[in-house]
């Protein structure tokens, strides 16, 4: 039994609430478990001097962790004058996933800023942001095609994120921290509703793993995405 008592292809409770923030264009509160993300899209009539007048517009993610997001209070990077190089990372995960499910010459030459802050982090903070940057951006988009600025939806696809890994000899789907910290494998899976894959992280924390289970994982990655694409569509709908 898992120490969340979940069985080994269970989701956390996930939970996505739009419309959290009054002043931005798009934004979602999600929840995974006891992990929270606090998500927005901004829409900029500007670009980076470097797609000016190339008929396109661009999809970009900002990502912090607030200071008591965890058990201890961490400093904030600000005061460092410097971004980690796990927050580099993973900001630049978050626009990726964004980007490839988007027709950015249907966006036109505007972009869309995502900043996602963790509220409260157990594990699963980049999945989660993912999931829930999604969200807010399609709100964005929504919302500017209410207002008649965009013709057409820039969105091609959903884009979803999920955590999975080895534990106690076991594969198991959306790690807590508990579980992540004593994984012997562990892996982030960014998918799309139709099948593609954006980006697969997999690592042997404690040893190698199988292909055999690799596939496992990957399993419970479809089946952990599928369910986020359901949970997209309704906070949405």
């Amino acid at each position: 039994m898992r120490p969340s008592e979940r069985q080994p292809d269970q989701m956390r409770a996930v939970t996505l609430e739009i419309g959290v923030n009054r002043y931005a264009e798009g934004s979602c509160l999600v929840s995974f478990g006891h992990t929270r993300v606090l998500v927005t899209a901004s829409v900029e009539e500007s670009l980076p001097s470097w797609l000016r007048g190339k008929g396109q517009g661009w999809v970009t993610a900002e990502y912090g962790m607030l200071p008591r997001a965890t058990h201890t209070r961490g400093r904030r990077e600000a005061s460092a004058g410097k971004q980690s190089g796990r927050t580099q990372e993973i900001q630049r995960l978050i626009g990726r996933s964004l980007r490839a499910v988007v027709d950015l010459k249907a966006l036109g030459e505007r972009q869309v800023l995502i900043d996602c802050d963790v509220i409260q982090a157990d594990g699963g903070t980049r999945t989660a942001a993912i999931t829930g940057a999604w969200v807010a951006m399609a709100s964005a988009l929504n919302y500017l095609r209410a207002e008649e600025v965009l013709k057409a939806d820039p969105i091609l696809d959903q884009v979803a994120a999920v955590s999975c890994g080895i534990v106690e000899g076991h594969p198991v789907l959306d790690l807590d921290y508990e579980e992540d910290s004593n994984a012997e494998a562990d892996s982030n899976f960014v998918l799309t509703a139709k099948g593609g894959i954006v980006e697969i992280q997999a690592t042997g924390e404690k040893r190698g793993f199988s292909r055999v289970e690799f596939d496992q994982l990957f399993t419970l990655a479809q089946g952990g995405c599928a369910e986020l694409f359901r949970l997209q569509r309704e906070a949405l709908a």
